[in-house]
């Protein structure tokens, strides 16, 4: 895992290759990338807010007790990784007009990895100020796109002139669901206490 990680961020077109060779099945992919990469942004988030919590501008800071956060954290996990699922359907869904249609396995795989630099972009959480985090997350989704706009042509098969295309359409769709998931979260975080 650790390995993919390093190649995604410092030579992603070979790793790409490296992935697409080893043939990843969706459980080995979860078990041994997803479910480890998802609990960067979740554990560093639960430390950020009991412990410093967030940050605003006029310097108050809005903590969770301790319960609330535990679960507030597991439904953001759940999210992730739900959201990951989501856009590996909505990438087979999307290639579904070319010859060289991808499997669905293939689909998930490539999302899976994809995502590995918005869960990285979660370190930031442990001291949790808005501006940060969003700097952080601006980043996270800008390398996700570019590891999207090299990888779908390489990984996924799909000819360059329209992967970029297919890429572009499926990076704003993967925003629309990054905004799903962080409004939701956001649901979650105001409301919590409530809720849990």
């Amino acid at each position: 895992m650790v390995n993919h990680v390093w190649g995604l961020l410092a030579h992603p077109r070979t790793e790409f290759k490296n992935i697409q060779s080893e043939n990843e099945s969706i459980s080995h992919l979860y078990t041994h990338h997803v479910l480890l990469m998802a609990l960067i942004p979740v554990v560093c988030t639960y430390i950020g807010t009991t412990r410093l919590g967030w940050l605003s501008g006029s310097g108050d800071a809005i903590r969770l007790d301790m319960v609330t956060a535990f679960y507030t954290a597991i439904a953001f996990y759940l999210l992730m990784l739900a959201g990951v699922a989501v856009m590996g359907k909505v990438i087979h869904w999307m290639a579904r007009r070319y010859e060289t249609r991808p499997s669905l396995h293939r689909c998930m795989v490539f999302a899976g990895y994809v995502a590995t630099p918005m869960f990285l972009s979660g370190v930031v959480a442990l001291y949790p100020v808005l501006w940060l985090c969003l700097l952080a997350g601006i980043i996270g989704l800008s390398y996700s796109a570019y590891l999207l706009y090299i990888g779908i042509p390489n990984f996924l098969g799909i000819d360059r002139k329209e992967g970029f295309i297919f890429s572009s359409s499926t990076l704003a769709m993967g925003v629309l669901l990054l905004e799903l998931l962080l409004g939701l979260t956001v649901v979650l975080w105001g409301y919590g206490s409530w809720f849990f």
